[in-house]
């Protein structure tokens, strides 16, 4: 399989900014960032000078969350802490996904539905444009969207799946699993590798990926800043 280099998951958004998402970046100097509509995180090298710090602050404007992911990078001590969350990182070691038939494909007319369900399960940043960095499914009952995830961070080889939720009154019958299992098979079709992040301490969620066939590769520590 083409992208089983794990090395690009040390740095996934800045792989993702330099490589497949490159159309969705701001840059200044040796600092990138999506644009705002479309996600909150933005990138460093893995050692970097006062000078990148200083490009970031300007390219992300004054007083503004300066979202780091899992970067192990430190910024300066005036940049106050915003928040702080262990995760893990797990990689795809199945053999394969289902194509999940009676899913749907979301796109833009769909964005008012999908922030509604983010607001009300709280699964990570989603915003109005966050539905360009791939391919977003969903299921709906009566019409009505209850459950959706999708493609994130596109670094080489690896594509993210991200934004699993469903809401408090379609759980329990097995969206989540679909939907990551569709997803699955859609990113191995394409010859690339899945992988996702989950926070530490969602232990029902790292039970269903392990399930899925999800192993976990490090863990991580999700940080924000507030730019000076």
């Amino acid at each position: 399989m083409r992208g089983s280099d794990a090395e690009a998951l040390d740095d996934p958004v800045g792989r993702s900014l330099s490589g497949h998402h490159a159309h969705l970046a701001a840059r200044l100097g040796g600092a990138a960032r999506y644009v705002p509509d479309v996600a909150t995180f933005c990138a460093v090298s893995a050692d970097p000078e006062a000078g990148e710090w200083a490009d970031l602050a300007r390219l992300l404007g004054p007083g503004e969350l300066a979202d780091l992911f899992s970067s192990p990078a430190v910024p300066p001590s005036d940049w106050e802490p915003v928040f702080l969350l262990d995760g893990l990182q797990m990689i795809w070691s199945g053999s394969g996904g289902e194509p999940g038939t009676d899913l749907v494909e979301l796109g833009a007319d769909d964005v008012p539905e999908m922030l509604d369900l983010v607001a009300r399960t709280r699964p990570g940043p989603f915003r109005p444009r966050t539905h360009e960095l791939g391919t977003y499914l969903g299921v709906r009952e009566h019409g009505t969207l209850v459950a959706m995830a999708g493609e994130r961070l596109r670094p080489p080889g690896w594509t993210e799946i991200s934004a699993v939720c469903t809401a408090p009154e379609a759980r329990g019958r097995g969206h989540a699993a679909r939907l990551v299992g569709a997803l699955a098979a859609r990113i191995l079709a394409r010859d690339e590798r899945p992988f996702l992040h989950v926070a530490e301490a969602n232990t029902a969620a790292i039970a269903l990926y392990e399930r899925l066939g999800f192993t976990t590769r490090r863990r991580v520590t999700f940080r924000g800043f507030r730019t000076p």
